[in-house]
């Protein structure tokens, strides 16, 4: 069997003035930048894409690709299909998160509760009241690109730091950099939003003969 731990991701301090006159900018500018990041994803009730996956280690070297496809609906629904170069695939139904992998033959099911919902991909699907609440929200733009930077307000979340990138009101990127500085990157192609999803993309059926882990911890 070939070695499967090596080759798949791990499953992403403010400091401010005393002095209240420069407080004033900063704090306007956050909510500014929170308040555009909602405009962006208030709207957004479903999302589905082909996307392509790079982990860097700390120093940019490539560690890994990956690419695959993905739909996500709100309220908490997602599927994420990796492809190549093997298989996985991560399935939320609104109650349990499954991460199945065909060749371990094992299925992973954990309750969908808030540290899992603060991985990139479900916090999409999450309420963006809750996500500009949990990260302090930065926002530029580059070369035309929104650019979001969102900081965890909680240190019990799987990154440091996530960027958001649209182009207009599509989402094209997602960078993530996690404690020991190695970052991810996902590049979203032939994306449609708010298009129909049938319901039956966020349903998992456990095939016969597989070990199946719960990790339930409601």
């Amino acid at each position: 069997m070939r070695d499967t731990q090596t080759r798949r991701p791990s499953s992403l301090a403010l400091a401010a003035s005393a002095l209240g006159l420069t407080l004033t900018a900063p704090l306007a500018m956050a909510n500014e930048a929170a308040e555009r990041l909602t405009e962006r994803l208030d709207p957004l009730e479903s999302y589905q894409a082909s996307f392509e996956q790079q982990i860097l280690d700390g120093s940019g070297e490539r560690l890994q690709d990956a690419r695959g496809e993905m739909w996500l609906s709100r309220p908490g629904l997602l599927r994420w299909e990796v492809e190549a170069p093997y298989t996985q695939t991560v399935v939320s139904d609104g109650d349990d998160v499954y991460l199945y992998d065909p060749d371990l033959e094992q299925v992973t099911v954990q309750a969908l509760d808030e540290r899992v919902t603060h991985t990139p991909a479900l916090l999409l699907s999450g309420q963006v009241s809750e996500l500009t609440e949990s990260y302090d929200v930065e926002y530029e733009q580059d070369s035309g690109d929104d650019v979001f930077t969102l900081v965890p307000t909680s240190v019990d979340t799987l990154f440091e730091q996530l960027q958001m990138v649209f182009d207009g009101d599509m989402l094209t990127e997602l960078w993530m950099t996690d404690s020991t500085g190695q970052r991810t990157s996902i590049t979203f192609s032939n994306a449609e939003r708010n298009g129909d999803i049938d319901d039956e993309r966020f349903e998992f059926d456990i095939p016969d003969g597989i070990d199946v882990i719960r990790e339930d911890q409601r």
